[in-house]
């Protein structure tokens, strides 16, 4: 070969290359800058992340109200590197590079390889995964899994050893429920996509439905059995978590303001999967729309219902954003001949790029989201060590004096957090148990389910009771319905302290420290 010949061949490997090349490139940089923002950051564990922690420390193959993925991963994560909060939330960013890189590859297997950066870009830049890159929750893995299914998916009409990538299909499946119960929803795009499509039915044989079945019935039945041997109680609070129990209406406005906060979660590109519905209304699409359009429409639509019906939180779409990412993408470069189309793309991510750098700064240095007026987005993170430590101190008083059989506490957030940053005390031989006290007679979370205050321990208790308040509110008033409630249980109490923690210029996190001694709970509703 010539060297003219060696050159062009160099050259032609370079320009094959160079989208790849970007796509990495693009990864590392936000990857580095979150990882930097996550070690640098003073703000706390939110009380979910503390709760996961927790369930971290005694591996199961289910908990209450999620399943099992994400105790795993905070386990091998703080095995490695301790229990700080940033070894308890490390594997977030890492989650969501992987689950880029993965759509950059569903991105160019489908529409070509700018696409497949662009949509590395969509995803990466999105709002809601701004966020999520910052905290540890079940969203992470279940996308990361979500988008490996996808691209086994997209990739079995022209897989070479087809059995192979049915199984990858299916583990990838399993795995995704494993993290969060919305990965039905990919299940359910898929069978609609076959209905739809006649040209993915034909790729299927019975050999490869079966392996694929298979391997997801084989990784998701542990968590099955632990499920049928706890009463069900992960589904039972996941369908308790659609509220339908308290009655159906007709809520228009809590369906617009699930719409308006898509725009919050998956970003400008929210626009562009609208003009998809509507081209596939149309008939417009490709199949390799088609495909993405079926994929989307599951958790977009029973979420949608779901607020119109009781409510919905923002995030309960999630599992719709992999393949919408890779559906925009896509689409913007069909229509980049427009100059429009470049225009409009070009400042959505200029946008969406400076909203991650702003994110990264305050999460950083969280006194730059107080002089934005952005205190309310932190202040979850905040002020719960301080309670704690200060909990940590009565404790060692009381039990200096005349003893504690139990520390109990009166909400779920407040135990997990006292968990995870009372540990040192708690742990020590001696201390006494952290409890909670219930505020009805069943459980509705897994503190309560597992560590519930009982007369067995209630000889002489410290409740420590917590709410948020204004800084001019009074809030001794504020809890004082709350303590009457807890102060009943018991045959005698005393209030022997309060404190108050900052969060922010206008609001501070308060607690209330009573003893109560020989408790005898009464009904509750």
């Amino acid at each position: 070969m010539s060297a003219t010949h060696q050159e062009l061949g160099r050259q032609a490997y370079v320009e094959a290359s160079r989208p790849w090349r970007f796509a990495l490139a693009a990864t590392v940089l936000l990857t580095g800058l979150r990882l930097f923002a996550l070690f640098a950051t003073p703000l706390e564990l939110y009380p979910d992340e503390a709760q996961y922690w927790l369930w971290s420390r005694s591996l199961d193959l289910g908990y209450f109200s999620k399943p099992p993925m994400i105790a795993w991963v905070i386990h091998l994560t703080t095995a490695i590197g301790g229990d700080s909060e940033p070894w308890v939330r490390i594997a977030a960013p890492l989650f969501h590079a992987v689950t880029g890189l993965v759509l950059f590859a569903v991105g160019r297997r489908l529409y070509g390889p700018w696409a497949g950066v662009l949509a590395l870009l969509i995803y990466q830049l999105m709002p809601g995964v701004a966020v999520a890159n910052v905290t540890m929750t079940t969203d992470t893995p279940l996308l990361c899994f979500l988008s490996i299914a996808l691209l086994a998916y997209v990739d079995l009409p022209g897989a070479k050893r087809p059995l192979f990538t049915a199984a990858g299909l299916g583990a990838a499946l399993g795995l995704a429920m494993l993290s969060k119960y919305a990965a039905i929803y990919a299940v359910i795009g898929i069978v609609l996509h076959l209905i739809v499509s006649g040209r993915a039915r034909s790729v299927w044989r019975p050999a490869t439905a079966l392996v694929a079945a298979g391997v997801f019935a084989m990784i998701i039945a542990p968590n099955l059995i632990w499920n049928a041997l706890n009463g069900f109680e992960t589904v039972q609070h996941t369908a308790a978590n659609a509220d339908l129990g308290s009655g159906i209406g007709f809520h228009v406005v809590e369906f617009l303001r699930l719409a308006a906060e898509q725009v919050g979660v998956f970003g400008l590109g929210f626009g562009v999967l609208l003009a998809a519905y509507v081209l596939a209304a149309r008939r417009k699409l490709t199949d390799e729309d088609i495909l993405l359009v079926c994929w989307t429409i599951p958790p977009l639509a029973v979420v949608g219902v779901q607020a119109i019906l009781t409510r919905a939180n923002a995030n309960w779409t999630a599992a719709a954003y992999i393949p919408a990412a890779v559906l925009v993408a896509g689409l913007v470069a069909r229509w980049w001949p427009s100059l429009w189309t470049r225009i409009g793309a070009g400042a959505a991510l200029v946008l969406q790029g400076l909203l991650v750098a702003g994110l990264i700064l305050c999460i950083a240095s969280p006194a730059l989201a107080d002089r934005l007026g952005q205190s309310n987005a932190i202040k979850r993170m905040r002020g719960w060590k301080d309670v704690v430590e200060a909990t940590v101190q009565r404790a060692q008083v009381e039990q200096a004096g005349q003893g504690l059989s139990a520390v109990a506490v009166d909400n779920r957030f407040l135990f997990n957090a006292t968990a995870y940053y009372g540990r040192d005390y708690f742990n020590k031989p001696g201390a006494p148990p952290l409890t909670i006290w219930l505020r009805r007679d069943k459980a509705g979370n897994q503190a309560e389910a597992r560590h519930p205050l009982t007369r067995a321990l209630g000889d002489r208790v410290l409740v420590v009771m917590e709410d948020e308040v204004r800084r001019d509110a009074d809030g001794v008033a504020k809890m004082a319905p709350r303590l009457a409630l807890v102060r009943g249980d018991f045959t005698r109490s005393e209030q022997v302290g309060a404190f108050r923690a900052g969060l922010d210029r206008k609001r501070v996190r308060r607690a209330a420290f009573v003893v109560g001694e020989d408790y005898r709970p009464k009904a509750k509703p």
